[in-house]
């Protein structure tokens, strides 16, 4: 099956938007991976405002990112050109799709992993949200 994996983007869109999640859900889609990482780039710490986002991730698979997931996304990273405006968690969630043939990303950066994925060794696909 296909594994939807979320970027920080892909979290902050998604939160509150119950007929999007609803079609995911519908089409197969849901529960998606969320890489541990992904978490330090779309929360604020503070319960209130993390809401929404919160609520949503109890839904997804929290996935915890280990070292050759880590090695993966900084040679992926690396090899772009671009490591130096690439953020080390989209270079993660990269790796982590790229872990896992016919991933889907759901992004709002959809131009870094698309660079990212043009140079990844397995396919994954990019979708903006």
């Amino acid at each position: 099956g296909v594994t939807l994996v979320l970027a920080a983007g892909g979290v902050s869109a998604l939160a509150g938007q119950r007929a999007r999640l609803v079609e995911l859900r519908r089409r197969g889609l849901w529960a998606p991976d969320v890489p541990a990482v992904v978490l330090a780039e779309c929360l604020t710490g503070d319960p209130r405002r993390d809401f929404h986002s919160d609520r949503l991730l109890r839904t997804c698979l929290v996935r915890e990112v280990d070292e050759l997931t880590a090695r993966a996304a900084a040679g992926l990273r690396t090899v772009t050109g671009r490591a130096g405006s690439i953020s080390a968690v989209d270079a993660v969630v990269a790796a982590h799709a790229a872990s896992r043939p016919g991933s889907i990303v759901l992004t709002s950066d959809p131009a870094d992993f698309t660079a990212l994925a043009r140079r990844s060794p397995v396919p994954f696909t990019v979708v903006a949200v």
